[in-house]
Formats: structure tokens, C-alpha cells, sequence
């Protein structure tokens, strides 16, 4: 017998139950973010996320940069103040904290356990329409990424989830109503191919924006993803994760060149940190390693190396 139009309207098929539920549970934390030049000149708009009870909220450093004044329109109808606590455009991020209480925040996921195909939803602002709704899933993991600021940013998210000018600095949001990306980019002649920085990445950013207001870093001098081991290696090598950061390109004569890492080599440990992914690469090359010399603990073709190298201060 057939539904009548009531029952179809109280019942979701899976898919539209996850899209609306993750809609549910993050879209008032969401923000349209408006800035201006200091002659008071419309400088561009973004979206961006609160993450935190007293109103610090994450977006793209791109959507900030160059404005001298920021306010926020929340979606229970207010608009704030905004105060910029610091950006970072080697990762287009930023952080943002805002005038008032009360304010709705978002739920953080992990960006490291999202897998290929699973249902993400981004959520933003596009040409100023306010908490707009795309869904689809991740395509690709891993990906690089050139900033503004012509570093390469590893470890990007890929996705299908519709972006246009407006959505940048908004969530990507999995099935459970967590953030587990920050959306930043599209390719403009591609359909489909759509980029957000991984949450695990931004959460690192944030806290060192909120702690000191800006990143500083030390280098390597490679460019890298990452990957699954196989679990054969892990076990017969002891080794404490089960991931880890494989090298796809080396800086001529970096710190990595000259300690002789390969293209292809997993780097699973750094110092005494293991290293699970490029993330944990990025958290762990901060100012004070530079000139330090670390062991550096990598997989080349199944077999465990050790090798020494000393970051370089990143200027």
C-alpha cells in the first residue's frame, strides 16, 4: 500500500537522514564572515566555524587576510564583532574569536579516520546565502594542495560536496554531525573536485594560533602523504603505528636530501614522536627542532632504516 504524503515526509531513506542530521547538528555553529579595508571598502565574505563555548571559530586565512575590520553573522540572527587571533597562510587557516556569549559550537572529528566514499557535507555561506547545504563523499585522501602563500599543504581532503565563492572557511562535516574538514578550495573548470584542510591539521594550527598568534615551523625539505602500512611490517618490525608519512618529492640538497631519504621511504618516527601521517610531521617540526639533530625511523621497500637529519629553520 502506498505511503500517504505525511508518512513520506516523516520518513528519511538513510542517506537524506545522515545529510539532514549532520545539517542539524552543525549548522548553527556556522558563520558568514564579512571584512572590510581600513577606507571601509567591502574587502570580500567567507564562512567559517565555531569550535569552542566562548566563541573562537576556525575559517581560511584567504577569507581574512587584508581586512581591518570582521564581523559575523551567526544564524540565530545576530551579527558580531570579529577579532582576528591569528592566521596561517602556509595552511589557509585562521582563527577568529567573537564578540558576545552564547554562542553555538561545533563538534571536532578526525580527519585520519575518514576513508574513500564515505558521505561528508559542507556546510557555508555561498554568494551570501546563509547555511547552504551541499553533500557528497570523500573522493581521494592525501592530496597536496599549493597555498596562497606557495607552500605545498599535504594531506588534503578531496570531495564531490558542491563549493562555490562564499563557502570557503565553512565545515566539511561527516555523517555524524563532525567537523573533520575546513573547506578552502575548488579547481573552477573541474566539476566535482573540490579540497578542504584535514580537521587533525587545523585543530594543530588553532592551538598555536590561540597560544602564540601566529606558526612557526622548521623544515625538512620534502613533500609527502599518508599511507596505510601493511600490517606484515608493522608487526615484524615492532613498530608503534600503523601509518605513516611516505615521502613523494625532496627538496634538492634539504635537510631529507642530505640525510639520503628516498622518494617512496615511510618516515614512522621522528626523534622519539612516532609519526602516523603527514599531520603528525607538521605538529612535530616546530621552531625549537630546527638544528637539532633527530633519528629518523623510515620503511624503504619493506625494510626498516635509521638515518639523521637536522631541520632548517623555515623563513
Amino acid at each position: 500500500m502506498p505511503l500517504d504524503s505525511t508518512a513520506e515526509i516523516d520518513i528519511l531513506d538513510p542517506y537524506s537522514a545522515q545529510t539532514v542530521g549532520a545539517f542539524e547538528r552543525t549548522g548553527p555553529s556556522v558563520i558568514h564572515i564579512t571584512g572590510a579595508r581600513g577606507d571601509g571598502r567591502p574587502l570580500g565574505q567567507g564562512s567559517g566555524v565555531v569550535f569552542t563555548p566562548d566563541g573562537y571559530a576556525l575559517t581560511n586565512s584567504h577569507v581574512v587576510n587584508g581586512a581591518i575590520t570582521l564581523r559575523a553573522s551567526l544564524t540565530d540572527g545576530r551579527i558580531v564583532d570579529a577579532r582576528l587571533v591569528g592566521d596561517d597562510p602556509d595552511t589557509d587557516l585562521a582563527v577568529l574569536r567573537l564578540d558576545g556569549s552564547g554562542h553555538a559550537h561545533a563538534e571536532l572529528g578526525r580527519s585520519s579516520s575518514l576513508r574513500v566514499g564515505q558521505l561528508v557535507v559542507a556546510i557555508g555561506n555561498p554568494f551570501g546565502f546563509q547555511c547552504s547545504v551541499t553533500a557528497g563523499i570523500v573522493s581521494a585522501l592525501g592530496r597536496s594542495l599549493r597555498a596562497r602563500s606557495g607552500r605545498r599543504i599535504d594531506s588534503v581532503i578531496q570531495t564531490d560536496a558542491p563549493l562555490n565563492p562564499g563557502n570557503s572557511g565553512g565545515p566539511l562535516v561527516s555523517g555524524w554531525g563532525r567537523v573533520v574538514g575546513i573547506n578552502t578550495a575548488i579547481i573552477a573548470p573541474a566539476q566535482g573536485i573540490c579540497f578542504a584542510i584535514g580537521i587533525d591539521t587545523a585543530i594543530d594550527v588553532a592551538q598555536r594560533l590561540m597560544r602564540d598568534g601566529r606558526v612557526r615551523r622548521s623544515r625538512i625539505g620534502l613533500s609527502g602523504q599518508t599511507v596505510q602500512l601493511d600490517p606484515r611490517i608493522v608487526r615484524s618490525n615492532d613498530l608503534p603505528v600503523q601509518s605513516g608519512a611516505m615521502v613523494t618529492a625532496l627538496e634538492p640538497d634539504g635537510p631529507a636530501a642530505r640525510a639520503v631519504l628516498r622518494d617512496g621511504d615511510v618516515i614512522v618516527a621522528l626523534g622519539d614522536d612516532p609519526v602516523g601521517g603527514v599531520d603528525d610531521l607538521h605538529r612535530l617540526l616546530t621552531a625549537e627542532k630546527a638544528g637539532i639533530a633527530l633519528q629518523v625511523r623510515a620503511i624503504r621497500r619493506a625494510r626498516p632504516i635509521e638515518l639523521v637529519l637536522s631541520p632548517a629553520e623555515r623563513t
